[in-house]
C-alpha cells in the first residue's frame, strides 16, 4: 500500500459499477505515482550522496594563497555528472590546482569522476612534474576499458616563486586577472582529452603570477550554452572577472556563477596568489659517495646555518640529524643523494632525499644488543616533527627544528 484516498459525500451515496472501475483505477494511477516519486527521491538522494561524497569537503589552507571552489549540478535529470575539481598541496610551498569534466551526466560518470580525481592527486604527491601527471592519469583511463573520456587542466604553482606550469588536455583555457585589473586568457598549449589516445603528449605552459593575480579554471557549463559562442562565453568569464574584486574570493565565485544555464554541470576554481610574506631561505648539497661524504655533508650543514644565524644548540641537533640521515641513505639506497636545507617562519627543515621508494621505518623497541635502527629515534627525539615525502620514484625524509628565539 502506497496510501490511503478518501472521496466522501454530504449523504448517503451508492457506488455503482461505473464509478467503482473509474475511483480503483485512479488509486492504481495514484499509488504508482507516488511510488515512482519516492523513488525518484531515493534516487536523487543517492546521487547527491554521492557527488557530495566525490568532491573535497573542504579546500586547504595554502601559505600565501586563498582558493575557493563552486559546484552547481545541472537541474536536468538526477542533478549528477563528471564534473570536479580539486586542490592539492605539495612539497616546497608547490599546489596543484585541478579541473576536469567526465564526459556524460549519470552515476557512471561521477563514479568515474571520482577515481580520475583519486588517481591525479596520488600521481601529484609521488613529486612527477605536472606532464607526467597528466600522462599518467591518461593511461590509468585507457586501461579502464571504458567508452567515456575526460578532460582536464592541471596548474602547478610555486607559491615562493609566482610561477606556474599549466598542462591542458582537452579543456578550457585558464583565466587570469593581473593585479591592474586586466584579464587575460591564457593561450596554453593542450593535449587531447584523457583516455582518447594512448601515445598523447601534454606539452607545459609556463604561466608567471604577481602578487594580487586570480587564476580561474572552469568547466564548460558556465560558458556555454545554447545559441552561445564557447568563445564568446570565455570573452564573458574574463570581462566580468575583470570588473570583480579580488579582496573578497567568495563573493566573486558567486558573482561569475550569477545567470549560469543549468543545462550543464558548472565547476569553478579560484585561486588569488598573495605571494609569501617571507621568502624562505634555501640551500642544497649533493651528497657524493665518497669515505668522507658524512663529513662534508656536516661542514655544508654547519657553514649554511651559521650564515643564517643559527644558535649552536640548534645547530648541534642539525648536524646529529644531518649525520643521520645522510648515513641512512648512503647505506641502504643507491644513485644519488641531495640535502636540502630550508628557513622559513622561523622553522628549519633538514631533508635528505635518495632514489629509493621504501621509506624508514622507526622500530618499537631496541634491545642493547641491537646494531641498527637508532638514528631514527634519535632524529624523531631532537626534532618538532619528521616524516617522508615520495619524489620521483624516489623519497625525501625530512625533520623540523624549531630554532632558539
Amino acid at each position: 500500500m502506497a496510501g490511503a484516498c478518501l472521496i466522501g459525500w454530504d449523504r448517503p451515496h451508492d457506488f455503482g459499477p461505473d464509478e467503482r472501475a473509474l475511483l480503483t483505477a485512479c488509486a492504481g494511477l495514484a499509488g504508482q505515482a507516488l511510488l515512482r516519486a519516492h523513488s525518484f527521491d531515493a534516487e536523487h538522494e543517492l546521487v547527491g550522496m554521492l557527488q557530495r561524497t566525490l568532491l573535497p569537503r573542504r579546500l586547504p589552507r595554502l601559505p600565501g594563497a586563498v582558493a575557493v571552489a563552486r559546484y552547481l549540478p545541472t537541474t536536468a535529470g538526477l542533478e549528477v555528472g563528471g564534473d570536479w575539481y580539486d586542490v592539492i598541496p605539495l612539497a616546497d610551498h608547490h599546489v596543484a590546482l585541478v579541473i576536469g569534466d567526465v564526459q556524460g551526466h549519470n552515476a557512471g560518470a561521477a563514479t568515474l569522476m571520482g577515481q580520475m580525481r583519486t588517481a591525479l592527486r596520488a600521481y601529484a604527491t609521488e613529486g612527477h612534474p605536472p606532464d607526467v601527471v597528466v600522462a599518467h592519469a591518461n593511461r590509468l583511463l585507457l586501461e579502464m576499458e571504458t567508452d567515456l573520456f575526460a578532460t582536464c587542466a592541471y596548474v602547478d604553482v610555486d607559491i615562493e616563486e609566482g610561477t606556474a606550469w599549466c598542462v591542458r588536455a582537452g579543456h578550457l583555457q585558464p583565466v587570469l586577472r593581473h593585479p591592474d585589473g586586466t584579464a587575460e586568457i591564457v593561450r596554453a598549449e593542450g593535449g587531447p582529452p584523457l583516455g582518447v589516445l594512448g601515445q598523447a603528449e601534454f606539452p607545459m605552459t609556463p604561466l608567471r603570477l604577481l602578487p594580487g593575480t586570480v587564476l580561474a579554471l572552469t568547466t564548460d557549463g558556465l560558458v556555454e550554452s545554447p545559441g552561445t559562442d564557447i568563445d564568446a562565453g570565455m570573452d564573458r568569464l574574463a570581462a566580468r572577472l575583470a570588473a570583480a574584486d579580488p579582496a573578497h574570493l567568495g563573493l566573486v565565485a558567486d558573482a561569475l556563477l550569477t545567470g549560469a544555464h543549468r543545462g550543464d554541470d558548472v565547476a569553478l576554481l579560484l585561486m588569488r596568489y598573495d605571494g609569501l610574506a617571507v621568502r624562505p631561505l634555501r640551500e642544497s648539497w649533493t651528497v657524493w659517495r665518497v669515505p668522507e661524504a658524512v663529513r662534508h655533508a656536516r661542514r655544508f650543514t654547519r657553514r649554511t646555518l651559521r650564515a643564517w644565524g643559527i644558535s649552536q644548540d640548534t645547530m648541534d641537533a642539525a648536524l646529529l640529524v644531518v649525520s643521520e640521515l645522510v648515513t641512512n641513505a648512503l647505506v641502504h639506497t643507491d644513485g644519488q643523494v641531495r640535502l636540502d636545507m630550508s628557513l622559513v617562519n622561523h622553522r628549519l627543515r633538514l631533508a635528505v632525499a635518495d632514489a629509493s621508494p621504501r621509506s624508514p621505518v622507526k622500530p618499537t623497541s631496541i634491545g642493547w644488543e641491537a646494531t641498527g635502527g637508532r638514528g631514527i629515534l634519535l632524529v624523531e627525539a631532537v626534532s618538532a616533527a619528521w616524516g617522508t615525502l615520495p619524489v620521483s620514484g624516489g623519497k625525501q625524509v625530512w625533520a623540523d627544528l624549531v630554532p632558539d628565539g
